[in-house]
């Protein structure tokens, strides 16, 4: 067991693994609070933000704003992606969906939520203007 004081030793695919938890929980309280509430239309537009693609973008607008720490835990996140992807997405894309994903469990288990708050906040901000 990991003490809670240690989370910052986890690799990045176990930061990716509750990132990604997070994220999408939080994409599905925007859309339904958006509004949509039908289970097809939520998934649809949840595809957007939580797609590797989607990701990738962001973290192409979102890395010059990170700290220091930010973009090595976001190293960290992508670089443990081994040869292992979906054969419909581009193994650079699925690298930075990873880190994106690593960086935001860093942060949430860091229990640095306004700084997870900002993050996911500039994200949906950059899904929703392309």
């Amino acid at each position: 067991m990991i003490d809670k004081n240690n989370y910052d030793l986890l690799n990045g695919a176990d930061l990716a693994y509750i990132g990604d938890a997070y994220y999408e929980l939080r994409i599905r309280l925007h859309l339904i609070n958006k509004g949509v509430t039908k289970t097809k239309e939520l998934n649809k537009h949840a595809l957007l933000y939580v797609s590797a693609k989607g990701q990738s973008k962001i973290m192409k607008e979102l890395l010059p704003n990170l700290t220091e720490e930010e973009t090595n835990i976001y190293k960290r996140g992508r670089n443990s992606v081994s040869g292992f992807h979906r054969k419909n997405v581009l193994l650079s894309d699925y690298q930075a969906a990873t880190g994106y994903e690593a960086l935001l469990g860093y942060l949430y288990l860091q229990n640095k939520l306004e700084r997870i708050d900002e993050i996911i906040n500039y994200s949906i901000k950059i899904i929703e203007e392309n």
